[in-house]
């Protein structure tokens, strides 16, 4: 017989947040990553070359690029979203 999740100890209960928490981190890295694939196909055929032109290790630091770059993008708008949430002016 099991406890309802708000009665289980504190151990479990960290268990079963982390769990969660890591469910979520996958379900978003994956999204993240193939946003980033795309932008660097993108950025490839801008170049007037083909993916298959490139070494594998080259593309993964390509993709590797662009994955921080949109992570960086969505951690600046969480910024101005929460600034603009509380209130807060970034331009007095």
């Amino acid at each position: 017989m099991s406890l309802p999740e708000n009665e289980l100890d504190p151990k479990q209960r960290s268990n079963v947040l982390r769990r969660t928490y890591n469910k979520v981190k996958q379900k978003y890295a994956g999204k993240i990553r193939e946003k980033a694939i795309e932008r660097a196909k993108n950025r490839i055929y801008l170049h007037g070359r083909k993916p298959d032109e490139y070494e594998p290790d080259v593309l993964e630091a390509i993709v590797k690029e662009e994955e921080d770059k949109i992570i960086s993008d969505y951690k600046s708008r969480g910024m101005v979203a929460l600034v603009a949430a509380l209130g807060l002016s970034l331009f007095p």
